[in-house]
């Protein structure tokens, strides 16, 4: 009995030990108290400034499904889309370029007022020394004309900003006469020359061309014509049909080839086309060499095939191949007399709208740049500006 009895108290007293262990002294007690109120009182201010700082930020974050513009922003309106770039530099490349060219409404008419531009385009290897003739031309037509100049990449262009070449060197490749270079050149300053809607009439000028009527007549006749003034033409000899590669089938049958200048002045409507071949290209690039001269029968024989309607046949650029050789004839100071300009003007006869007219040009080359001076002698009183 004594043993049992023993061992019980044994048990409560180890109870009543274990109860006293748990109890805290009072120091700890008031430590652990002022720990608790300090977390409470930081969780208490972190819930807070957490939500005044979502307020803060929930503008920026979530905005309104307006359209997908802020309620501060002007929407956008039809104007994004009928103004031209602000400069002609840019970072596309060629087929970019090419592509963003090709875009075209396709409802006629325009919902918005919009004065046509005739797109002047030089290509040149460098300075263009008849330029103040042309600064003549130009003057007081602003909004009428836009001007695009492809040099050399090389080439860094120093006219003033009261020039009206100012900054208008498009970005450029080197383009080799005779080679699918230089229609490459001539689809890049037509691709450029389609970013502004409002250019109606593309015209392909050299340094070395000059116009011969003032610009108001030069407008007039592009915007009452009902063609695109580009040469094309059969020619059976060795140089036109001589010039035929039969790898060109079925794209281009020999019945289908034609040859006429490079120098041309396109409606909106046939440049979109010559810058959106994809069919044509690679057949002219891979077998139109290397004494094929490319740039006399890419564009003829396409645009005959594809809008023999639409061309007049005739270029309105005049030319002197009567000296013979490689090279049309080259004029210079000695030249330049009333009577040689007036007999460009007027020297022949031509069909304008299936009507007969004596007005088959409105500009002239090859002109040296000693032909300059008494250009702009004779311009007021012959060439009707300056």
């Amino acid at each position: 009995m004594q043993a049992r009895v023993a061992s019980m108290e044994d048990v409560k007293e180890a109870r009543q030990a274990a109860g006293q262990g748990r109890v805290l002294p009072t120091g700890m007690l008031k430590v652990f108290l002022g720990f608790l109120l300090l977390g409470v009182g930081l969780s208490a201010f972190g819930m807070y400034m957490a939500r005044h700082a979502v307020a803060a930020v929930a503008p920026a974050l979530f905005r309104p499904c307006l359209g997908g513009s802020s309620a501060e922003e002007e929407p956008e309106g039809l104007e994004r889309w009928t103004r031209p770039p602000a400069r002609v530099e840019h970072a596309m490349t060629d087929e970019e370029l090419l592509w963003r060219a090709s875009f075209g409404p396709r409802v006629r008419g325009y919902p918005f007022r919009r004065v046509p531009k005739v797109a002047f385009m030089f290509l040149t290897r460098g300075p263009l020394p008849l330029a103040p003739l042309w600064e003549r031309f130009f003057r007081g037509h602003e909004g009428r004309y836009s001007i695009y100049v492809h040099a050399l990449p090389s080439y860094h262009a120093n006219f003033t900003s009261e020039s009206v070449f100012y900054r208008r060197q498009i970005p450029s490749k080197v383009a080799e006469w005779g080679q699918m270079t230089m229609c490459d050149a001539e689809r890049r300053l037509l691709a450029n020359a389609l970013l502004d809607i409002s250019n109606e009439w593309f015209v392909l000028v050299s340094e070395s061309c000059i116009p011969i009527f003032d610009f108001n007549t030069t407008y007039r006749y592009f915007q009452n014509s009902n063609r695109s003034f580009l040469m094309a033409f059969d020619d059976p000899g060795p140089y036109g049909r001589g010039r035929y590669n039969w790898n060109m089938t079925p794209e281009v049958e020999l019945d289908q080839w034609r040859k006429g200048s490079q120098w041309f002045e396109v409606h909106r409507e046939l440049a979109i086309e010559i810058v959106k071949d994809t069919v044509y290209y690679p057949k002219f690039k891979e077998f139109c060499r290397p004494h094929c001269y490319v740039d006399e029968h890419y564009f003829p024989t396409m645009l005959t095939i594809e809008a023999p309607n639409s061309l007049a046949n005739s270029s309105v650029t005049w030319v002197d191949w009567s000296r013979g050789g490689a090279h049309p004839a080259t004029f210079g100071r000695g030249d330049i007399t009333e009577e040689f300009l007036r007999r460009v003007q007027k020297g022949r006869t031509c069909l304008y709208n299936n009507q007969n007219s004596t007005m088959c040009f409105l500009f002239a080359r090859k002109f040296a740049p000693s032909a300059l001076e008494p250009l702009l002698e004779l311009a007021p009183t012959v060439l009707g500006f300056g």
